[in-house]
């Protein structure tokens, strides 16, 4: 069944020559090629404020370019987020689009009394690829995944999106062309299947 796909592609350049911008295509081209209606935003060229308190962010009204990525967010069945990890974590401005796009009210409602928040983006999946100059095993055993993992739990499980899936992509700088061809197939054949 075709479902309807959002891919955020959260590199803060939007140059061709990354990796993520080719993991963000090919995704796309096997998605399509499924069946499947999808949607990409390039974080890299939005223009939108940062959060820079507390009140804004629970009080203040988005600014329409962040109403239009709302929108996206509940249009979408599957969510595809792609990022390099910098400095140990994703990039600023996708931890910044994320926090004006997520805001309460509309990702999640507030807590009353003693209960706990409430994810408001139910029934949505999500498939996040990290790429990384550093080994993928030793950022999963030595470094735990901390930073994808709270991405994971503390941001999108948080909100209510489920199953959420990770690929992990280490040495990004020193991957042979024959390894590049097979991530960017192996991201294809996620698109089609759309996980």
């Amino acid at each position: 069944m075709p479902k309807k796909i959002l891919i955020i592609e959260g590199h803060p350049d939007s140059s061709p020559q990354r990796f993520d911008h080719a993991l963000a295509e090919s995704y796309l081209a096997g998605a399509r090629d499924a069946g499947h209606d999808v949607r990409k935003v390039d974080i890299a060229t939005l223009e939108f404020p940062w959060l820079k308190s507390g009140q804004d962010f629970y009080k203040g009204k988005p600014p329409q370019v962040i109403a239009e990525q709302q929108e996206l967010f509940l249009w979408a069945d599957h969510v595809v987020i792609i990022y390099p990890l910098w400095l140990g974590a994703m990039p600023a401005l996708l931890k910044a689009y994320l926090e004006q796009v997520l805001r309460p009210g509309f990702a999640f409602a507030e807590a009353k009394g003693r209960s706990l928040p409430k994810g408001l983006l139910p029934g949505r999946s999500v498939r996040i690829f990290v790429t990384m100059g550093m080994p993928a095993l030793f950022y999963t055993l030595v470094y735990r995944a901390h930073s994808l993992k709270s991405l994971e739990r503390n941001i999108l499980g948080f909100v209510g999106f489920k199953p959420i899936r990770a690929t992990v992509i280490g040495n990004i700088e020193g991957v042979s062309a024959k390894r590049r061809k097979a991530i960017l197939a192996e991201a294809a054949a996620l698109g089609a299947r759309a996980v």
